[in-house]
């Protein structure tokens, strides 16, 4: 059996933020594309919020 990494024990955003960034890497996705996609992203989860 494996030991757990720090990251088995971090906050779901980490882990979310790990998985997106590694993602976003192996694409070889622009940082400048990226972040305008994430504040895409972030304005439609804001609204979604907002209407909840």
């Amino acid at each position: 059996m494996s030991n757990p990494t720090p990251l088995d024990s971090a906050p779901d955003e980490i882990k979310l933020a790990v998985d997106l960034i590694y993602l976003l890497e192996s694409n070889e996705i622009e940082a400048k594309t990226a972040l305008a996609a994430l504040e895409i992203v972030k304005a439609d989860l804001e609204r979604k919020l907002d209407s909840e």
